[in-house]
Parts: structure tokens; C-alpha cells; sequence
């Protein structure tokens, strides 16, 4: 029998503390090619700082981390780029004033001497293609783009730098439900593609909706691993907070091709 590739990514024991306070705890964390793992749990739950710690936007104080199987260390942004790690935070970081293009390619401009607009402009529109983008002109002002098609280009751009693993912060917080279900899409696409998904989310709806696991934080700490396929929402609900909630919130089913936003 062929042996199982590892995981793109593992965690083992990351800890991470600011003064007094442990903000992270022996936190594990794997990530599998084709996979999405969400990350769920209360406000201080230690969400962020796990996103923080795996962008490179601040340094662990314990732990390991596994890409390919290899050891590696994640001390600036810059660094984990170059390991295949991409991050859409949630306040995207676009600049409103340029258009699609020049925000796809800022900092990564193609051309010696000059820009090569042309080429930029066609790898854009091939590249919001293949995530099913709404994003129709790519000439146009980000800033008159809607929340979701902002997410969009977002996420196209982590796509530029051949990543192996994208971490998607509250992709789908203060959409509507049709912009929603657009960003979601564009999530499963990531995984057709073959890339590792982290998604950070309090929305049990849309993690149900894409996620095939979910891993609880609590006070900084693993509190549960679930499988969703076999995982109720009050099982999640009540691993995040110890209460159990009245309804369920993964019993209405799961899409793994497109979503009919409508």
C-alpha cells in the first residue's frame, strides 16, 4: 500500500505569550493538501494569534512547525511568503484608490523596466476566472467593487505567489448572504485546487457549509478536533463555550462544488 503524504502543514505545541498573559497554549494544528480546517471559538479564544503567529506578523515562544515535513521557522511576513504561506486578513489590506490590477500585482509588478500592463491585466482575468469570480473588469477602482468582490480579489492575490497553504481570516464577516455564498464558492475552489485552507470563523453556517475540520480553541488551548461530515453543531457549539445550543447549525448540508448563490 502507497503511504500517506504528511500533511502540508503541522503545529505541535505552540505556545505564544505577550507579558503576563499566555495568549496560546500547546496548540496543535495540522492541515492537509485539498483540506479546509476552520478554527473556531470565542472572542481571546487565541484565533488571531495563531493567524498572527503563521503570517509572520509576530514569533511563537514555543512549538514547532512542519511544512512538507521539513521544520521550519516563521519570524516576518516576508518569510512566510516565501514558504507558500498567503494570508487574507480581515481587513483585506487593498488600496481603494487602484484598480483590480494594480492591487493583484502590488509589490509583484511584472516588467524590468517598465510594467508590463498588458500581461498583468490577462494573468488577472484568467486568474479571477478560475476562482468563479464577479469581478467582470479588472480596470475597475477597488473602491467601487462590493464587499464580497473586494474578498475576491483578496483571495485572487494570495493565488500570485503559488502558495501551498492560505489562511482566510472572517472571510465572509459583514457580507450579505448572496456575497456570502460567493466567497464560499470561491473557498472550495482553493481546495480543488489542492491547497491547504485555514479559515477562521464564527459563523458555524459557513464553516459546515466548506470546512472537513474544525478545531476548537478555548482560553488559548485545544479544546476539539472534529470531523464535519460526522460532527453536529452543538458538539462544536459546546466544545467553543460548555453551553449547548437549541438548534443545529451543520443540518443544512454541505456543498463540495459550486454554491448556487442566489
Amino acid at each position: 500500500m502507497t503511504a500517506e503524504p504528511p500533511p502540508t502543514l503541522v503545529v505541535r505545541g505552540l505556545t505564544k505569550r505577550f507579558g503576563g498573559v499566555t495568549a496560546l497554549s500547546e496548540v496543535d494544528l495540522e492541515v492537509g493538501r485539498g483540506e479546509v480546517v476552520a478554527i473556531v471559538g470565542e472572542n481571546g479564544a487565541g484565533k488571531s494569534t495563531v493567524v498572527n503567529v503563521l503570517s509572520g506578523m509576530c514569533r511563537a515562544d514555543g512549538g514547532t512547525i512542519l511544512l512538507d515535513d521539513v521544520r521550519v521557522r516563521i519570524d516576518s511576513p516576508g518569510r512566510a511568503h516565501s514558504l507558500g504561506i498567503s494570508t487574507v486578513f480581515q481587513g483585506l489590506a487593498l488600496c481603494e484608490n487602484l484598480d483590480v490590477v494594480k492591487n493583484l500585482f502590488l509589490g509583484r509588478e511584472i516588467g524590468s523596466f517598465w510594467m508590463d500592463e498588458s500581461t498583468m491585466e490577462r494573468q488577472s482575468t484568467q486568474l479571477l476566472r478560475q476562482i468563479f469570480s464577479t469581478v467582470s473588469r479588472v480596470r475597475d477602482r477597488v473602491g467601487d467593487l462590493s464587499g464580497g468582490q473586494r474578498q475576491t480579489v483578496a483571495i485572487a492575490r494570495t493565488l500570485l505567489g503559488n502558495p501551498s497553504i492560505v489562511i482566510l481570516d472572517e472571510p465572509t464577516a459583514a457580507l450579505g448572504t448572496t456575497q456570502r455564498m460567493q466567497v464560499l464558492d470561491q473557498i472550495t475552489q482553493l481546495r480543488a485546487r489542492g491547497l491547504g485552507v485555514i479559515m477562521i470563523s464564527h459563523n458555524l453556517d459557513d464553516v459546515g457549509a466548506v470546512a472537513d475540520r474544525v478545531v476548537v480553541l478555548r482560553h488559548g488551548r485545544n479544546n476539539g478536533v472534529f470531523q464535519v461530515a460526522s460532527t453536529t453543531a452543538e458538539q462544536v457549539h459546546h466544545a467553543m463555550t460548555g453551553a449547548v445550543p437549541t438548534r443545529s447549525l451543520f443540518g443544512q448540508g454541505r456543498s463540495r462544488g459550486r454554491h448556487q448563490a442566489g
